[in-house]
C-alpha cells in the first residue's frame, strides 16, 4: 500500500518559514517539530524569497486532512465489521434454538 502525499497550505507554509526567519531558530527544529522534512522547508523559503506575488498558488490541504481522511476509512471498515458480527450473532443464535 502506498502513502499518500501529504499536502499543506500556504498558510502552514508561511508560518513554518515565519518561524525560521523572525523566531531565529534553526530549519532542523522547525522541520523536526512540524513533522517535516528540513529540505521542504528549505524550498519553501526558497519559494518564499524569490516570489514578488502570490508564493504558495497551490491547492494545499492542512496536514490533518490526511488523518482525518485515514480515520474516516477505518470508520467505515469497522462499521462493516460490526455489521457482519450482529449478523452472525443473530444466525448462530437462531441456530441455538
Amino acid at each position: 500500500m502506498s502513502k499518500s502525499r501529504r499536502r499543506y497550505s500556504a498558510d502552514f507554509k508561511i508560518e513554518a518559514v515565519r518561524q525560521v526567519v523572525e523566531g531565529g531558530r534553526s530549519m532542523t527544529r522547525v522541520a523536526r517539530e512540524l513533522g517535516i522534512d528540513r529540505a521542504m522547508l528549505r524550498r519553501w523559503k526558497h519559494q518564499l524569497a524569490g516570489v514578488s506575488g502570490e508564493a504558495f498558488p497551490g491547492q494545499g490541504r492542512r496536514a490533518d486532512a490526511d488523518e482525518v481522511e485515514r480515520l474516516r476509512g477505518e470508520v467505515v471498515r469497522l462499521r462493516e465489521e460490526r455489521d457482519f458480527l450482529k449478523k452472525t450473532v443473530a444466525f448462530f443464535a437462531k441456530e441455538s434454538r
